[in-house]
Formats: C-alpha cells, sequence, structure tokens
C-alpha cells in the first residue's frame, strides 16, 4: 500500500479516525505523517500519554464554570489541565473533582483504584477492604433477613477486627 499523500513511498502509519459513528482511514509514509503533524506525539515518547489526555479532556462535553475555579493550593486552572493533561498539585483532585470525576469514570469504568498496592501499605490496606466488605455482606443478610448467614459473617467479621485471618 502506498501512502495517500505523495503516492511514493510505502505506508507506514495507518490512521483510523472515529467521529460521530463515522469512520476515516488514512495511510501515510513516515514522512507525510510528520508533515501533516498527526503524530507529533510519538517524537516525544514523555508526551504520549499528556498529548491522549489532552486530546481526551477536550473532546469531553464537560460544562466550564462562569468563573474559572482555581485550585487554592496551587492556583491551577482546569483549563490548564485541559490543555496539557496535568495537574498542578495533589489538591487539584480534591478542587477539581467534580469535573475529574465524570472523566475517569469512562476512561476506567471507576474512580476507585484498582491498581498495584504498595507491599508495605498492601496487607493493612487488603485487611481493610476485607473488612469493609464482610461489613457489607452482613448488611445485605441482615435485610434479606438471612439470620444463620448474617451470625456466620458477624464472627467472620469480628475475627478480621482483631486481626485474625479467617
Amino acid at each position: 500500500m502506498t501512502c495517500q499523500e505523495c503516492g511514493l513511498r510505502p505506508a507506514s502509519v495507518h490512521l483510523t479516525k472515529v467521529v460521530n459513528g463515522h469512520v476515516e482511514q488514512t495511510h501515510l509514509c513516515g514522512t507525510c505523517a510528520q508533515q501533516k503533524g498527526e503524530f507529533q506525539f510519538f517524537t516525544d515518547p514523555a508526551s504520549l500519554l499528556q498529548n491522549l489526555l489532552a486530546n481526551f479532556v477536550g473532546q469531553e462535553q464537560v460544562a466550564e464554570p462562569k468563573t474559572e475555579v482555581r485550585c487554592s493550593s496551587c492556583g491551577f486552572r482546569f483549563s490548564e489541565f485541559r490543555e496539557t493533561g496535568r495537574l498542578g498539585c495533589p489538591a487539584c483532585y480534591t478542587q477539581f473533582r467534580s469535573e475529574l470525576e465524570p472523566m475517569l469514570r469512562r476512561l476506567h469504568g471507576t474512580t476507585d483504584h484498582r491498581g498495584k498496592l504498595p507491599t508495605r501499605r498492601g496487607q493493612a490496606f487488603e485487611r481493610t477492604r476485607r473488612i469493609q466488605a464482610l461489613r457489607d455482606r452482613l448488611q445485605q443478610a441482615v435485610q434479606r433477613e438471612e439470620y444463620e448467614t448474617a451470625a456466620k459473617l458477624r464472627d467472620e467479621l469480628k475475627a478480621a477486627e482483631a486481626g485474625g485471618a479467617s
């Protein structure tokens, strides 16, 4: 397959764009792709994620606040996040929570962290997660009036809270 732009060199870059359900495919050689600026982020691998996030956020239909809110800690604006794909400081996550949550839910399907846990803190976190799951199951069993199951879950919960692993 030859480049659709110059028609001289073999196509090595294959671009597929989906816009409003319409699929457009473009096949370019490396030179034409660079000249068109389609793949600038590949020249700097460190900025790949930043550019992908910036493009994704640019397509989000998030309502901009009438007066732009700034992070109370670093003064960063959400419009800067839209441009760069990066936040200014850890407090930005709290400050821009209402704008970030819908985007994170679309990207990951949830806003809860589901990744790796640090080795030294992982056991404590897993224990906390297990205790919370037992509490939830206990509450559901009581609501369904499954008292025998609830009693077993209560005993498991007590053992887990005491530090035992049952």
